[in-house]
């Protein structure tokens, strides 16, 4: 591998921050302000629960997909710019039908195929870091990638959650189209990827069919311990995912907000802030005492900051729990990515990252069905239902940190 300048970890990061503001300002934000326009007020955790599991599925088998696909891609530009950049020119059609939907199943095609295209781009996307950088700098490499991933949140928070306070839909879909664009730019042009010359390599004309069953044939014998770390990392974002998925409904409902989307947009901020400060040190301290202590760290904490939810009545808790997970999480995310990384093969990076995502968009797809199960405790008591999900979410994520004991640290070759 060449030797990287401090601007190659910044252009290889680069379209995770569009991507980041993308995500968390139509999941958390954007999508549930515009659904109540469409849909019963008592049923709304359970329509928002069903389109978001539907996408978020769908994310999950096209994205290791994409990602496979691109390992055994022989093009001039190299295995992964231009699947990022054709789905990033569809993400632009979608976020547009999005933008003018008038009704809930123009809102449903519009979302669902947003998800396709985006993780077209997302899977080969995940295979540079393995790709460019060395394996000694890589705690540092997923460190920048996620403080990227942090601060499209930031942004997300202040510039949707206002904007959707505001009722300006329109606008928010305009800046995401932006930053989508201005971070695909960086990308293309300045990440210099090598074309792949490898002898006996799969035809990209392979069938549909095959290519998912290679990326599903995963060799647990080998990777016993990244098996582990997957149902781990599936557990721990499973919780904190479904406290994310429905704060809005919860700000509103329990919290009685006048504005549930701009105080959602501020619970992100505060979280989004403790990840920032947090997610560059970890990775960069994983590098030096171990990953695997960092991520048990930071289960415990997740675990704590959502129980302590139970007891958030006004403003100022609630910004202040959501702190302690939004610190939680920033480790986790930071050293559990970067542990992936040393337990997988590297010749099959887009592969296996790819195939994590079983655990990423596979938790954030579960975490979606919470949304009937609050909708019923809801109408036995007002409330209820909310406080049923975090409990079963914090168990989630000490059910994740105790399988973390599975788990070895240890680096495999090629």
């Amino acid at each position: 591998m060449k030797k990287l300048r401090p601007i190659d970890y910044f252009t290889i990061n680069a379209y995770w921050f569009g991507l980041a503001f993308m995500w968390n300002s139509l999941h958390p934000i954007i999508l549930p302000a515009i659904l109540l326009r469409f849909v019963p007020e008592q049923l709304k955790n359970t329509y928002l629960g069903g389109l978001t599991f539907l996408g978020l599925t769908l994310a999950m088998i096209v994205q290791p997909v994409a990602g496979a696909i691109s390992d055994r891609t022989t093009f001039r530009w190299g295995r992964r710019r231009l699947y990022i950049l054709i789905g990033t020119l569809f993400d632009f059609v979608f976020l547009t039908v999005l933008g003018l939907a008038g009704s809930y199943w123009v809102l449903f095609a519009g979302y669902v195929l947003l998800q396709i295209s985006s993780n077209v781009a997302h899977g080969p996307a995940q295979g540079f870091i393995p790709d460019l950088v060395p394996e000694d700098r890589r705690g540092v490499a997923a460190g920048i990638k996620n403080l990227a991933d942090m601060g499209g949140l930031v942004a997300a928070s202040l510039i949707a959650g206002r904007l959707m306070g505001r009722q300006n839909p329109g606008v928010a879909f305009a800046i995401i189209g932006l930053l989508l664009l201005v971070t695909l730019l960086i990308t293309l042009f300045g990440v210099k990827e090598e074309p792949l010359v490898e002898k006996g390599a799969k035809p990209l004309a392979q069938t549909f069919a095959q290519k998912i069953r290679d990326t599903l044939r995963i060799d647990a014998r080998r990777y016993p311990d990244y098996l582990w770390l997957i149902a781990s990392r599936f557990l721990i974002l499973l919780g904190i995912y479904a406290v994310q998925g429905f704060a809005q409904y919860f700000i509103g409902d329990v919290l009685n907000a006048p504005n549930p989307a701009q105080v959602t947009g501020d619970l992100l901020f505060s979280i989004g802030l403790a990840l920032m400060v947090l997610v560059f040190p970890a990775g960069y301290l994983s590098d030096r005492i171990g990953r695997k202590r960092l991520n048990v760290f930071a289960g415990l904490l997740g675990a704590l900051g959502i129980f302590l939810l139970l007891f958030a009545t006004d403003y100022t808790r609630l910004m202040t729990f959501g702190s302690i997970i939004g610190a939680a999480t920033g480790i986790f995310v930071s050293v559990n990515w970067a542990l992936a990384t040393d337990l997988i093969p590297k010749n099959e990076a887009g592969k296996y990252l790819g195939f994590s995502n079983l655990a990423t968009a596979g938790a954030g797809a579960v975490s979606r069905l919470g949304g009937p199960l609050i909708d019923l405790f809801n109408a036995r008591q007002p409330g209820q239902g909310y406080s049923v999900l975090f409990v079963l979410a914090g168990l989630s994520l000490l059910a994740g940190t105790a399988l973390l004991a599975k788990v070895r640290e240890i680096k495999v070759g090629d």
